[in-house]
């Protein structure tokens, strides 16, 4: 397990024949409102490698799309583990799984994705979690354990009742530090955790939006490549004003116009062209789709710098065109 994982490919737009059948082999409690699921070949066979960092699309019966971070990362697994926390607010996704879905039934993931890949020969890694954001960073503390690489991990949560993969956790030893806001009567420092980091640390953080909000701003003075973090929610709703455009689909020769206050992903639904979805604000990466033609006005969380200006693809869940014309790989 210690030889380095491959990398991971580029992103490119999920297709039927990218699906993997799987069969649901157990679930438990991790904490009063987190389940764990289990994922396995229905044949007893390998599923796809995965790394620190990645996630699959889980299709539900209820015909909604969820995104959840993978637990565990192997060349070769055996299953697939995602923790799933019930959102109070839920639209049909963490409700179904917690309420309906049952050790047996078979459904339908993507291929693993990983849009917050883990850099093994960092010379100091700071991991920060908080509360159901654990999951991709209990895989990356996990992978860096195994390779003997330093680092550091917090995980912070209202509660002592909230915190999830304790025994997991425990392994860490000093590495971990845990921090409980209703005990502290605070939240996670996030400007002394950074500052406190030696040179050429990088950090990568998962977890609410205040807490999101905080690292960015504490880590706003180091290098924009040491800095990561991943979203369970957009930092601002999708924005859909704007000129109209066309979306012309190269395979069939389709053209479809978008106008102001509607996205690519609307129309293309309301004219029967099925896209894969979840999220609908730009941070999942689930609708990703090849751009052929045009310049793209990207509003999605998900892209780097350098993948925006290569205006090679685009999430059609927010993003625009900055011309008369697009033309995309459908």
């Amino acid at each position: 397990m210690n030889a380095p994982f491959p990398m991971p490919a580029a992103v490119a737009p999920a297709t039927a024949q990218d699906r993997l059948r799987v069969r649901l082999q157990s679930v438990r409690y991790v904490t009063r409102d987190i389940q764990l699921f289990e994922f396995v070949d229905p044949a007893g066979a390998p599923l796809p490698a995965t790394t620190p960092g990645a996630h699959v699309d889980v299709h539900l019966a209820n015909g909604i799309t969820r995104s959840y971070s993978l637990i565990e990362a192997h060349p070769a697994p055996g299953r697939y583990l995602v923790g799933v926390k019930r959102d109070p607010n839920s639209r049909g996704g963490s409700r179904y799984m917690h309420e309906t879905l049952r050790v047996g039934a078979e459904l339908t993931l993507s291929q693993p994705r990983n849009l917050f890949p883990l850099k093994e020969d960092a010379p100091h890694t700071v991991l920060l979690a908080g509360g159901i954001g654990i999951t991709p960073i209990l895989c990356m503390a996990e992978r860096l354990a195994a390779l003997g690489a330093p680092f550091t991990l917090w995980y912070a949560s209202r509660t002592r009742a909230d915190l999830a993969f304790l025994p997991e956790l425990a392994r860490f030893g000093e590495r971990l530090h845990l921090h409980v806001d209703e005990e502290a009567q605070s939240v996670l420092d996030m400007a002394a955790i950074v500052a406190a980091a030696p040179a050429g640390t990088h950090f990568y953080c998962c977890g609410p939006a205040p807490m999101l909000a905080a690292y960015e701003a504490a880590a706003a003075g180091r290098a924009p490549e040491t800095v990561h973090l991943e979203r369970f929610g957009a930092s601002a709703p999708v924005a859909t004003g704007g000129d109209g455009f066309v979306v012309q689909l190269a395979r069939s020769g389709v053209e479809l116009r978008v106008p102001s206050g509607a996205t690519i992903l609307q129309v293309l639904n309301e004219n029967g062209i099925a896209v894969d979805s979840s999220c609908e604000a730009g941070i999942c990466g689930c609708c990703e789709v090849a751009v052929l033609e045009g310049e793209v006005e990207h509003r999605d969380e998900v892209l780097t710098a350098a993948q925006r200006a290569s205006n090679k693809s685009m999430m059609v869940c927010c993003s625009r065109a900055r011309c008369e014309r697009l033309v995309l790989d459908l």
